[in-house]
């Protein structure tokens, strides 16, 4: 590498081609951000090698003494690597042997119901009342839809059709839109907030249809980092046991829970789950139904269900005439 800056250059320009693709990705930006500022302070002479990487992956200054941590990192650069090689043709691209593989996906919390409820009468509890109905509604929309955390942040009022009962969804993960059609009781959940929010922040279409209540961000959108904190804040205020193979049970683990009750409910309807996965999918935003397909092979339950569609039937006795 002829100089840090140039690395600084080479990041900038990599990420403005994937955006241009419609593969913007905020945690790529930040880990790349990261990855060249630390090379510049480093000085770092010649082609960035394997070494270099994997001693920025596991810097104590990043957080975690994890080695799936530390390999996740690592996958981050590695797209950025062979797009460098271009230019830089000594750039190494790390594999999975440093650190092992990322592959395999941990298996989420799948909250119960009483659970969920529990959350958002934590929420409900939280002053000033905005803030409080504010988190109690965004907790049980994520349950309620299983929309991403930053689909359901970003939502603008002019997104949020209660006559229609639509949500519209733009451009977030993928750089995919959809709609998603809401149940009518979330829809009655959804008015009830709006009529409270209206009555202390000024509503325009930009407005965003979940409000911060703080100076100085009153009225504005809410800011993911604080969504998480008070997440797990109110998880250990309940004390919940962890069911799954995080640390912890996540914000994230609302999503997955609404996949999982909807094909155990699908299940009990005596419904056909494979018809219904493409329409799930979609509804959802995944990439591939493969990623919805996963859950089955992921949540202990999906699985038993699993296994009991494949057990052989019972011999029959053959007479023998």
């Amino acid at each position: 590498m002829k100089t840090a800056t140039a690395l600084q250059t080479y990041v900038a320009q990599f990420l403005d081609e994937r955006r241009r693709l419609g593969l913007a990705s905020r945690s790529m930006r930040y880990a790349l951000g990261s990855f060249a500022r630390d090379i510049d302070r480093l000085e770092t002479q010649g082609p960035l090698t394997v070494e270099v990487m994997a001693a920025w992956a596991r810097c104590p200054n990043n957080g975690s003494d994890n080695p799936l941590t530390w390999a996740r990192r690592l996958k981050i650069l590695r797209p950025f690597a062979r797009w460098l090689q271009q230019f830089e043709p000594g750039t190494e691209v790390p594999d999975d042997s440093v650190f092992g593989s990322v592959d395999q996906r941990l298996a989420p919390h799948i909250y119960t119901q009483e659970e969920i409820a529990d959350l958002l009468i934590a929420a409900r509890g939280l002053c000033p009342p905005l803030r409080g109905a504010t988190y109690e509604t965004l907790f049980g929309l994520l349950a309620a839809t299983g929309l991403r955390v930053s689909e359901a942040v970003h939502l603008l009022d002019a997104d949020v059709d209660l006559r229609s009962g639509l949500l519209a969804v733009r451009r977030t993960k993928f750089a995919k839109s959809r709609q998603v059609p809401l149940h009518p009781s979330t829809l009655e959940v959804l008015r009830a907030y709006r009529l409270l929010r209206d009555q202390q922040v000024a509503r325009t279409d930009e407005t965003p249809f979940f409000v911060g209540t703080r100076a100085p961000r009153q009225g504005c959108v809410l800011c993911l980092r604080q969504v998480d904190r008070v997440f797990r804040g109110l998880c250990n205020r309940l004390a919940w046991v962890n069911r799954g193979a995080h640390h912890a049970p996540r914000i994230h683990d609302l999503r997955h829970t609404f996949v999982v009750r909807r094909m155990l409910l699908w299940q009990a309807q005596g419904i056909d789950v494979d018809q219904q996965m493409l329409a799930l999918s979609t509804y959802v935003g995944h990439a591939m139904v493969t990623n919805t397909y996963w859950y089955i092979t992921a949540v202990p339950a999906l699985l038993a269900l699993a296994a009991e569609r494949f057990e052989p039937l019972p011999s029959k006795e053959v007479s023998h005439v």
